[in-house]
């Protein structure tokens, strides 16, 4: 089997890439869908109650808006939420490569944190999806409805875009027409496999 992980800084449009790899017939796996499964769970939200009780209310009730507010503005914090979330994340994986095995030729992850949870040492290829800086932070403020610093503070918390481009095997300019992207992922699959 071969792994291929799918990455990008935010807005650069790595779930673009996984969507079009979906349209080709592929399974993608995200670890973003499975963090918020973490947060459905009794058991962890309790862990980050503990951890972070100002992010309840009165009531018990948990605002992640207010998580997020912590761990972008201090990266202790964020480092500490992460320490929390990254060994279940990596045991999910291991559970997926291991039933994935021996069905599927080749097995795509769709992880924006790639390089930072060290996850690169699973992957046979890794493709980086990118584009222009101005580009990229019009794309994450139009989304996210946040401000230009909150992106700023976002985009300060990840590997930056020239070292995801310099350690990837891909780069893949997603400013280009979908139809050029479908191409050039066709392309890589068929080298690959």
């Amino acid at each position: 089997m071969i792994i291929v992980g799918i990455t990008g800084s935010i807005g650069c449009g790595k779930t673009y890439l996984a969507n079009i790899i979906r349209s080709l017939g592929f399974a993608t796996y995200n670890p973003d869908h499975w963090v918020r499964d973490l947060y459905r769970k009794a058991e962890f939200l309790k862990v980050i109650q503990k951890e972070f009780p100002s992010t309840f209310d009165e009531q018990g009730i948990f605002n992640k808006r207010m998580l997020r507010n912590i761990v972008f503005n201090d990266n202790k914090q964020l480092k500490h939420l992460e320490s929390l979330i990254h060994p279940f994340l990596k045991r999910k994986l291991k559970q997926i490569i291991h039933t994935k095995a021996l069905k599927d030729e080749i097995l795509f992850l769709d992880v924006a944190l790639l390089f930072e949870m060290h996850w690169d040492k699973y992957c046979d290829f890794i493709i980086d999806a990118d584009v222009t800086d101005n580009i990229q932070m019009q794309r994450v403020i139009e989304r996210d409805h946040i401000t230009e610093e909150d992106f700023k503070k976002i985009i300060s918390v990840q590997s930056s875009k020239d070292f995801k481009k310099y350690k990837s095997d891909y780069v893949i300019d997603t400013a280009l027409p979908y139809g050029i992207n479908k191409i050039q992922l066709i392309k890589f699959i068929q080298e690959v496999l």
